[in-house]
């Protein structure tokens, strides 16, 4: 059966001023990752995705280095590596010709070389071809392969890079129309109790992934048959490195969630209920509503927490109140310790992903619209009234929606957000996002379908 990975994952390595930030920004030009300010969203510029020729891939920096000494920094690329072999499909090593070739760079090369995985070797700050290239041609000691010259401030040598990058995938999403299993992405802050949650979904006999490094990120796919239906579980629990300071631990994990959303077509966000839900929570509940993947909040250990006649609906609320960003997510309360309520997450998990494979016809949208005009009169502003002509869905996962009006600038988000709602009260769509692209059409040619 072929194996549904998502976008792939790319990861830059590097030392301190080697220009990691400038080449992030030279890829990402003014699209910044995080597209709407949604609260609780991580504002580090981490991710982002990128789009080169046919592919598509999420390009991930696998975070700062604080050059307080030689050591520190050695230690630091080596922790930095690591993360990009165990969640990167191909991994872009950035170097600096003005810096020469130092022994850092030697002993994370070893590393990446030991790993299997591929790397697009780069040395970055070539600002003139002629005079820099024999600089260059010293990186081809480090025994991973062709140099590429670049300079990412002048934004030249960047497509060659790219094309190397791009021969790694493989061909683009070709084979993947076989698998039709459900995927699901378990994530969440650690300790709350992933591992046992996939445990018990297995009936305890979960083959143990080892925490040697360099385990690759596809041996912590899970595959669970319940009542005959197959799912994919994507595990993000790897996370074990206790004496890490807290600021590297979330980085980690955000950039382990972000490799893990990306192939799932369902997100379970696990919740501490002892704990509460809390602001990292929010952080990783926003990459899955970036990425537009349906999504179920599931409150563990709701076993240990003293009940009174209000205390889902007060937990509920506090949960709504936090992820305001995501009103649409399904909240439920269960126990991976005792299995409490797991067989009704399978059912939430197929309603979900239903959801977000849901169409429906131009004719019954454009009733629902003209119904909602007629219910609540559109914005108008100097006089111009915001006219509403069409809306038809132009795709699913996650259900995505082109609304033609007549002034694209009349449609303020909260008139968006309800039509949403009245699409929402007809159709349900719980627990899927749902996208809209408002198109500008002008008067005479608004009669045309």
């Amino acid at each position: 059966m072929s194996k549904k990975r998502g976008k792939p994952v790319v990861a830059v390595v590097g030392r301190p001023n080697v220009g990691k930030s400038t080449l992030f920004n030279a890829l990402v030009g003014e699209k910044i990752s995080i597209v709407e300010d949604t609260p609780g969203v991580t504002r580090d510029r981490i991710y982002a995705d990128i789009s080169w020729l046919n592919y598509q891939f999420t390009l991930i920096d696998t975070g700062g280095i604080e050059p307080d000494s030689k050591d520190i920094i050695l230690s630091q690329m080596r922790e930095q590596a690591q993360i990009a072999i165990d969640t990167a499909d191909v991994i872009i090593f950035i170097t600096d010709v003005k810096q020469g070739l130092v022994d850092a760079d030697d002993k994370v090369a070893n590393m990446l070389r030991k790993s299997h995985k591929p790397v697009v070797l780069v040395v970055n700050k070539v600002d003139n071809y002629n005079t820099k290239m024999n600089d260059v041609y010293e990186f081809y000691n480090l025994g991973i392969g062709d140099p590429i010259a670049i300079s990412a401030a002048n934004r030249t040598g960047i497509g060659d890079m790219l094309d190397e990058v791009v021969k790694h995938f493989g061909e683009p999403e070709a084979e993947e129309e076989e698998d039709d299993r459900i995927r699901v992405a378990i994530v969440g802050k650690p300790n709350v109790g992933k591992s046992s949650l996939i445990n018990k979904l297995l009936g305890e006999n979960r083959l143990i992934v080892s925490d040697i490094a360099g385990t690759t990120r596809d041996a912590v796919d899970t595959d669970v048959t319940y009542q005959g239906k197959e799912y994919v579980f994507i595990d993000t629990a790897g996370l074990r490195r206790k004496n890490k300071i807290k600021e590297e631990l979330e980085h980690y994990m955000i950039i382990r969630t972000v490799s893990a959303v990306e192939r799932a077509d369902v997100v379970v966000l696990l919740i501490d209920a002892v704990e509460g839900v809390t602001e990292q929570d929010a952080k990783i509940a926003g990459i899955a509503h970036e990425r537009g993947k349906g999504m179920i909040v599931a409150v563990n250990k709701w076993d240990a927490i003293e009940k009174t006649d209000k205390s889902t609906k007060e937990y509920s609320d506090q949960i709504k109140q936090t992820l305001s960003f995501m009103p649409y997510a399904e909240i439920m309360f269960i126990s991976a310790a005792t299995g409490q309520r797991l067989p009704k997450l399978y059912e939430t998990v197929d309603a979900v992903y239903q959801n977000t494979s849901l169409r429906v016809s131009t004719g019954v949208l454009n009733e629902i619209m003209a119904e909602a005009v007629v219910m609540q009169q559109p914005p108008q502003d100097k006089g111009k009234m915001l006219r509403l002509y069409y809306i038809t869905q132009a795709s699913v996962k996650p259900p995505t929606f082109v609304i033609f009006v007549n002034d694209k600038k009349l449609m303020h988000f909260s008139y968006q957000r309800y039509l949403e709602n009245r699409i929402r009260e007809s159709f349900g769509f719980r627990g899927t996002p749902m996208r809209f692209i408002i198109r500008e059409r002008k008067e005479k040619d608004a009669k045309i379908k």
